[in-house]
């Protein structure tokens, strides 16, 4: 079965678009941990090192990935504030 490259690539940013939406939920721990309240710096730390590979893959590949880098970077701007806000919420 021969699948249209159009629609593959429309999935492509429809995942693109929920995984941002995803790293976006992360702006609602940054406040709690600004708060007083931090949680746990375990999740941003793992989401930094995944969104990295995966970044570093879609720059890689012969003909760049656009939706996954662009899904992915914030991940690492998100996973990184959070995870300094956590730490900082312990100090």
């Amino acid at each position: 079965m021969q699948l249209d490259q159009k629609f593959v690539n429309k999935i492509g940013w429809i995942a693109s678009v929920t995984a941002i939406l995803l790293y976006f939920s992360y702006i609602d721990q940054i406040r709690l941990n600004l708060s007083g309240h931090p949680g746990s710096v375990l999740l941003p730390i793992v989401t930094i090192f995944n969104c990295c590979f995966w970044v570093a893959y879609g720059f890689l590949l012969e003909k760049r990935n656009w939706p996954l880098i662009a899904c992915n970077l914030p991940g690492i701007f998100f996973g990184a504030i959070t995870a300094i806000t956590a730490i900082l919420g312990t100090i």
